[in-house]
């Protein structure tokens, strides 16, 4: 390095000289004192020379495994002047060691300084990275004044946790097969390396695969294997013992212990050896009865078919192998049972909200009864269970039954009733242990508030129109139907909308119609009296007996007219001085013994809000004649009556008092006597 100052006094240049030498070599220019005048200006040249060439090294010890100390140094070399260094190791950010090389310098030359540091790696150092820093503290270009040097953290894991499976068993017979699969732990990941164990100790190598699979093992395939798992930094090993038996001579019978067949099905029962090439088979049943099947051997295996399966098929069955001096036997049990079809379920009519309705379910053909179980569900909940555990002797075909009664409601609608048949035998494998039928309830609300609008009014005037609307509350929707109730009481039907409308109406249409709401769940029905009103018409005017009497007789003369509303009746006498209103009642008045006065004409007058009618008749009433004879025929008979009576009654009285005389009394004697 070199420099050029200008300097105003000798003190200032005698203290710069003094510090740059401390450090460098130096070399002023000129090199001869030089005279300056006091107050004016010189120049002056000085250059140094150093060392600080290349940026640190960083060496490990050793490598990098989790919890293992290590060193790590930070090398500086060929430095000058050494005694202004500084040095500084980092795991990425954190400082681990800082050093200031501050002890004197013997000689002027170029040396190597270091600082090491000693830590642990763990697991969270993967990724991470040694900062080396080292800075030379004199004034130089910044770039030689620091240097730093940079190494990524390379951290293994030795292997551990070294784990072996084995399928199926470490014990095997001969002829089988057996693999082992090892894991283990470790950064790197281990490499996995297979060995056994031989007698002296030594491991004779195998396979590098993490699965080692053995097949058609011996009897000379025991023995002890070895895992190893293998990095970098270390390995750890697992030891498993295989043990290969010899293979027994055994019998097997399938399916087995014990089969259930459905009745009318065909059963084979199979019988198996191992470890017999040439064996011989029988079958029997255990009670000796006839084996109703067909046997047949083929090799190590021996079969006995037993089709169609019933009743007489249901024992327990012994297979006997024979191979050489071995004998072995095995027993199967075969148990029948029936269970064809899904339950059978019936509902007793038509599901009405509120009204009671039975459900039965029926399971039929089903062996053995004693095992059935039945269940009636709505949704998941159970309404019924029975059980048929009474003792049934007999084999036959059983039909189970379960019947129940309850009240649907209309929150049951889209529920589905279940009806679930068991059959608890723990032996049926491939037919259903259990069946189901079910069925989806639609509940019905039987038909009410049946209602009738009547537009404009229920009675109004002759020649309106008139509109009956009819609603009524159900599930399903209801058939509207409209009738008119007939004076005997039947209805005459009319309609089956909801809305009955009569145009220009009469009188005739006056009545009771009558709106019924109906589905397969009952009738509602709601009833609506018709009145036309009309103004007076039909007016009759009679008098009774007839309109000319005589003096003394009794006429009734009477008014009625046919109109809605009631009209007002009046009865008057016509008279030229005025008329007289008679005091009639319900329209009819009486003369009792009519007077020639009362001759004259009669008029009725009929009122209502719609209009008025009257009728007149003209009475005559005729005078008696008095100076004619009057015989009246009642007299004439009363006087022949009479006549007759008194003669017999002195008859009577005279034969009364003969017989009294005599003690007795004949009619014949009497006669006689006469004669």
């Amino acid at each position: 390095m070199s420099g050029k100052m200008v300097v105003s006094g000798a003190s200032h240049l005698l203290w710069m000289v003094f510090a740059a030498s401390q450090a460098f070599k130096i070399e002023i220019l000129p090199e001869s004192p030089v005279m300056a005048q006091i107050g004016a200006s010189v120049s002056l040249t000085c250059s140094t020379t150093g060392s600080f060439p290349t940026d640190p090294e960083i060496h490990l010890s050793g490598l990098l495994e989790v919890g293992q100390p290590v060193t790590a140094t930070c090398l500086v070399p060929d430095v000058y002047p050494f005694d202004r260094l500084e040095i500084a190791l980092l795991k990425d950010n954190r400082l681990l060691k800082n050093q200031e090389f501050l002890e004197p310098m013997e000689g002027k030359s170029l040396q190597t300084k270091s600082l090491e540091v000693t830590f642990t790696p763990t697991r969270g150092d993967i990724g991470k990275a040694l900062v080396c820093r080292a800075a030379l503290h004199v004034e130089v270009d910044e770039e030689l004044r620091e240097r730093a040097a940079r190494k990524e953290l390379e951290v293994y894991i030795s292997p551990k946790n070294t784990t072996v499976s084995v399928s199926p068993s470490t014990r095997l017979q001969e002829g089988g097969s057996v693999t082992m699969t090892c894991t283990s732990e470790g950064l790197p990941a281990p490499r996995i390396f297979w060995s056994k164990k031989l007698e002296h100790g030594a491991l004779q190598p195998l396979l590098e695969n993490a699965t080692l699979t053995l097949i058609a093992m011996r009897l000379e395939d025991s023995g002890i294997y070895v895992c190893a798992g293998r990095n970098l930094v270390g390995e750890d090993t697992k030891e498993v013992e295989l043990l290969v038996q010899e293979k027994p001579f055994t019998v097997e019978i399938s399916p087995g212990p014990q089969v259930a067949a459905q009745i009318g099905d065909s059963v084979m029962l199979t019988c198996r050896v191992r470890g017999c090439e040439s064996p011989s088979f029988s079958w029997r049943t255990q009670i000796d009865s006839p084996l109703s099947g067909k046997a047949r051997s083929a090799g190590t295996t021996s079969t006995l078919t037993l089709s169609p399966v019933s009743f007489e098929n249901e024992h327990s069955y012994l297979c006997t192998a024979t191979c050489g001096p071995k004998k072995l036997e095995k027993g199967i049990k075969v148990d029948l049972y029936s269970f064809p079809r899904d339950p059978e379920m019936e509902v007793s009519g038509a599901l009405v909200s509120g009204n009671p309705v039975t459900v039965s379910c029926q399971v039929p053909d089903v062996y053995p009864l004693d095992r059935l179980e039945m269940q009636l569900l709505k949704g998941e909940s159970v309404m019924k269970n029975k059980n048929f555990l009474e003792d049934v002797d007999k084999k036959s075909l059983e039909t189970g039954s379960l019947e129940m009664t309850f009240i649907p409601s209309t929150e049951d609608s889209g529920e589905v009733l279940v009806c679930r048949a068991r059959l608890h035998i723990d032996e049926l494998e491939s037919e259903p242990k259990q069946r189901q039928s079910t069925q989806t309830l639609r509940v019905d609300i039987a038909p009410r508030n049946a209602t009738i609008l009547v537009s404009p009014s229920s009675t109004l005037e002759e020649g309106r129109s008139v509109t009956m609307t009819c609603s009524s509350d159900g599930l399903p929707a209801l058939r509207i139907r409209w009738s008119r109730q007939l004076k005997n009481g039947h209805l005459q039907f009319l309609s089956e909308n909801a809305t009955l409308t009569l145009t220009s109406t009469k009188r005739e249409d006056s009545g009771i119609y009558v709106c019924e709401g109906s589905s397969q769940a009952g009738i509602s029905r709601k009833e609506v009296e018709l009145i036309i009103h009309v103004a007076p018409k039909d007016m009759q005017l009679i008098a009774s007996p007839s309109e000319n009497v005589k003096e003394g007789d009794t006429v009734i003369i009477s008014c009625t007219c046919g109109n809605l509303p009631k009209a007002w009746i009046i009865l008057k006498k016509k008279a030229e001085t005025g008329d007289t209103v008679l005091k009639s009642i319900e329209g009819a008045y009486t003369i009792r013994k009519a007077q020639l006065e009362d001759a004259g004409v009669y008029e009725c007058e009929s009122k209502n809000e719609l209009g008025s009618l009257s009728r007149r008749i003209t009475l005559d009433v005729k005078g008696r004649e008095s100076n004619k004879d009057y015989f009246s025929p009642g007299l004439l008979v009363l006087y022949c009556v009479s006549s007759l009576i008194i003669p017999a009654i002195g008859m009577i009285i005279y034969f009364a008092r003969k017989a009294n005389m005599k003690g007795s009394y004949s009619l014949v004697e009497a006669e006689k006597s006469k004669v």
